[in-house]
């Protein structure tokens, strides 16, 4: 800082960074209670679907994760 501003406060004034125009308040908070609340649906619908594969013995039904390995062949 040079010496002859050392001291001196700045103010905003029209040039300066605060402006007059209001934001609109972030909805940010809803949107992410939006996006948690559909990915728990998903998450507990996922496990559902494998609670009851594992009830009924089958394998589960995934698009995505690893193939099942299928039942042991005895030797």
């Amino acid at each position: 800082m040079p010496p002859c501003r050392k001291g001196r406060r700045l103010i905003a004034g029209r040039n300066g960074t605060m402006n007059d125009k209001a934001k609109p308040p972030k909805r940010s908070g809803e949107e992410r209670k939006d996006r948690l609340a559909e990915a728990l649906r998903a998450n507990l619908q996922k496990r559902k679907a494998q609670a009851r594969s594992r009830h009924a013995g089958d394998a589960d039904q995934r698009p995505e994760g690893l193939p099942s390995a299928g039942k042991m062949q005895e030797k």
